[in-house]
């Protein structure tokens, strides 16, 4: 790589792209991007990045225009870890690669298509959307000629893999998914140390914008009310805030200001924290990061019980509600039909699918079916799921 395409000013525990430990299928490095700006680029360009559009979290992609989908969701996780890596001297670039990729495996319909895919999937070494994402960036993703999915850099499938924390060691190996464990036999991936700090931001970044974003959508759907927020201590405070700043602000800009103003606390606990847990362990390098017993980036202990309030709240007052218990209830119905048809009949599958399965109901039709369903968008599980199950609908 020139030198002038080296990152400036980055950590000594930072990842450096010239000490990346490579691809898997060797390439010519590029003039004009270093090794994780390569990744962070293919994994835009890919299909399954696409279709995140149009994949939801909580809410069917049909439900409304404002609410976040996969693509909205993954785009605010990657600014924050961005401006966690720039305040650490991380690679940025690697955090927001890392960021970009972290829900590509995920299921149409959040984690109700996830739970249905899980349920139908436990005969055949079931479904876990961590490890989809990594077998969509090796596997699925078939776009160059010499070699199947993004052949991305070591230190992004290590951080796709373990951001939420290594999988060996204190687990049981069976409990590691059944794709990872596969794939990690011919590329390992040291599945039983942290991953790198930026893989640590980029799962941390996603914790500060999911909860904090579902709050916002569920406000705006009216599941909850500003006044039941109030019982939570953090975000009761923050709302106090601003409206005792701001009488007479419109109800809509109180609950953004209140969302801005409860990720940047949440932002700054995690930099002080993370400040505080580097000065004491003093890392020279990232291989001395990854065998550390803990991880290095966090948040406080207040701010973690911050976030089991705020998320016991949402899980009865939002995930628990009647209106998302009816969406929820019909996508694990679509996704259910959907996998029960194709795998006694794989001979409904689009052509290039077919030549990846095997016979009726054997292993290899159930993980073809689940890589199939698993790559759809909301809105297309449920145009499939028309044509095929609906006998007045015109097949094609």
């Amino acid at each position: 790589m020139p030198n002038d395409l080296a990152p400036r000013n980055l950590a000594v525990y930072a990842c450096q792209p010239s000490r990346s430990r490579g691809r898997l299928h060797p390439e010519p490095e590029s003039a004009t991007r270093d090794a994780f700006q390569r990744d962070r680029d293919r994994i835009i360009h890919s299909v399954a990045f696409r279709r995140l559009e149009y994949k939801t979290q909580v809410f069917v992609n049909h439900e409304g225009d404002h609410f976040r989908t996969r693509l909205t969701h993954t785009l605010e996780v990657a600014q924050i870890a961005r401006s966690i890596a720039r305040y650490l001297r991380l690679n940025e670039d690697l955090a927001e690669a890392l960021a970009l990729a972290h829900d590509l495996g995920h299921p149409p319909f959040g984690h109700a298509g996830e739970d249905a895919l899980s349920v139908e999937m436990e005969p055949f070494g079931g479904f876990d959307h961590n490890a989809q994402s990594l077998k969509v960036v090796t596997n699925l993703e078939r776009r160059y000629p010499a070699f199947d999915g993004l052949n991305l850099t070591w230190e992004t499938l290590e951080g796709i893999v373990k951001h939420n924390g290594p999988l060996l060691g204190g687990k049981m190996e069976r409990e590691v998914p059944r794709d990872i464990r596969e794939y990690n036999a011919g590329h390992d991936l040291e599945l039983g140390t942290y991953a790198s700090a930026e893989a640590q931001v980029a799962a941390l970044a996603d914790d500060i914008a999911y909860n904090n974003h579902d709050i916002d959508d569920g406000l705006r759907a009216g599941l909850f009310t500003v006044a039941e927020l109030m019982e939570l201590p953090l975000v009761g405070r923050i709302f106090r805030d601003v409206q005792a700043e701001y009488t007479n602000i419109d109800p809509s800009i109180a609950i953004h200001e209140a969302i801005r103003r409860m990720i940047g606390e949440w932002v700054e606990d995690c930099l002080t924290e993370s400040m505080n847990r580097l000065e004491r362990v003093a890392p020279r390098s990232v291989e001395e990061l990854r065998v550390l017993p803990h991880p290095i980036i966090a948040v406080s202990f207040n701010m973690v019980r911050h976030d089991q309030a705020i998320r016991e709240f949402l899980h009865e007052h939002m995930y628990r509600h009647y209106k998302v218990n009816r969406m929820t209830s019909k996508a694990r119905r679509v996704v259910r039909d959907l996998f029960r048809l194709l795998i006694a009949e794989p001979q409904s599958l689009p052509p290039e699918w077919q030549k990846r399965a095997g016979k009726p109901g054997d292993e290899r039709t159930a993980r073809t079916v689940a890589d199939y369903i698993g790559g759809m968008t909301d809105r297309y599980a449920i145009d499939e799921h028309v044509r095929l199950i609906d006998v007045t609908a015109r097949a094609s």
